[in-house]
């Protein structure tokens, strides 16, 4: 079941459930719970999804110790907690001891607050380490577009990476932040923006300079050309972006960029020391195969380098984005994940389950089942293949 999928189940469960549902500890089982599993956590496992996360910092308040609702694990390490409410409570506001541990736990780089309808997404995007007083992403289980899915695939266990969020996280405040700045300038172009348009007519050329005083009274003669220029230039950039999509095929050719970008590959590094992520032996040794088998090609020499995260065990042909394998080796399931189609990594890996992603980011279509880091020697070819196409996208070598 595809990631859009899951979530539409969850939804029309809490559809079903929430009128239904009374109180803060119904809502955790029959709308929250349910929602965490969708991304990819195994909600009965206690180390994992721990209930009633108390720290070792935690003051007693009340007669009682400071805690939040549930903090989420990956390989033990904390990455998100969470403060569940009542499914007819707002979950606008947010008890203090919810930002203390945020504040506390530096490896914590996501706090929620959830009614298991509405979820609010918290960073740290204004102070490093202080909780945001405002999310920086809502998603509501009732009412949502498929946009706000591809921005939830980010939380799912298989796609973890704090820095990524972070960075993604920055860009949705300030594109939205943008937007409604352009598109006031757009439909009111305010007088500041025409007296700005009008000084750098010159620049295009010499006879368009405006060489008198630019007054008030010049400012009103020209917004009604601003406005005819603007419209005129939306028209053109929309009737090349429709062409361009088109393409002489009359297919649409997608342009979205891929989610990691070389402009974050520093704060990535970075978040490895942060989140105090700790390269296993049993990685290590996955790696020195991997490297071993794809010295065998003879069509790229491209260096190979690895990046630890918290979820996952990357490989790369040298920069962190241009990965070809991603292990998840933890002692419960071993498997790693492929940029492949799903139908030639089944036909290169005869005899081992392969799984289509449901959740994906970065391309990752297929997922191969193994039982230890041995398992790589018997899929020689696969990963060989892995990183020989991974190689030619940026060797400018095909790949037959």
């Amino acid at each position: 079941m595809v990631f859009a999928d899951e979530i539409a189940k969850v939804a029309e469960q809490v559809r079903k459930r929430s009128t239904v549902v009374m109180g803060e500890e119904a809502a955790k089982m029959a709308l929250i719970l349910p929602f965490f599993s969708a991304l990819g956590y195994d909600v009965f496992d206690p180390t994992e999804v721990i209930p009633e996360y108390t720290a070792d910092f935690a003051t007693k308040r009340a007669r009682q110790l400071e805690k939040v609702d549930y903090a989420i694990a990956i390989n033990g390490v904390i990455v998100m907690i969470v403060e569940a409410k009542a499914s007819d409570k707002k979950p606008e506001a947010h008890d203090g001891q919810l930002k203390k541990y945020f504040n506390a736990l530096v490896t914590t780089k996501v706090a929620i607050v959830t009614n298991g309808i509405e979820y609010r997404f918290f960073t740290d995007l204004r102070e490093k380490n202080i909780m945001d007083d405002e999310p920086f992403f809502c998603f509501n289980i009732l009412k949502y577009e498929q946009k706000q899915i591809e921005n939830l695939k980010f939380f799912h266990k298989d796609n973890f990476d704090a820095a990524i969020i972070k960075h993604h996280a920055e860009e949705m405040v300030y594109l939205q932040g943008m937007n409604q700045l352009v598109d006031n300038l757009l439909r009111s172009p305010s007088e500041e923006f025409i007296r700005f348009l009008v000084a750098q007519l010159g620049s295009i050329a010499p006879n368009y300079e405006v060489k008198i005083k630019v007054t008030n009274k010049v400012v009103e003669k020209f917004r009604p050309i601003v406005k005819k220029s603007i419209q005129g230039c939306l028209v053109d950039l929309m009737t090349q972006s429709i062409s361009r999509e088109m393409g002489d095929s009359g297919q649409v050719i997608s342009n979205t960029p891929p989610i990691e970008s070389e402009e974050v590959q520093e704060e990535e590094e970075q978040s490895i020391v942060e989140n105090q992520v700790e390269t296993t032996a049993e990685e290590l040794e996955a790696f020195e195969k991997v490297k071993f088998i794809a010295a065998r090609s003879k069509i790229s020499s491209l260096e190979i380098k690895h990046k630890d995260v918290v979820s996952y065990f990357g490989i790369n042909v040298g920069k962190t984005n241009w990965w070809f394998l991603r292990l998840y080796l933890s002692s419960k399931k071993k498997s790693f994940v492929t940029r492949l189609p799903i139908n030639e990594v089944r036909a290169l890996a005869a005899g081992f389950e392969v799984q289509e992603m449901s959740a994906s980011i970065g391309d990752a279509t297929s997922r191969v089942i193994i039982s230890s880091v041995n398992d790589l020697n018997n899929l020689s070819e696969l990963i060989l293949k892995c990183y020989e196409t991974e190689a030619a996208k940026h060797s400018f070598i095909k790949v037959a």
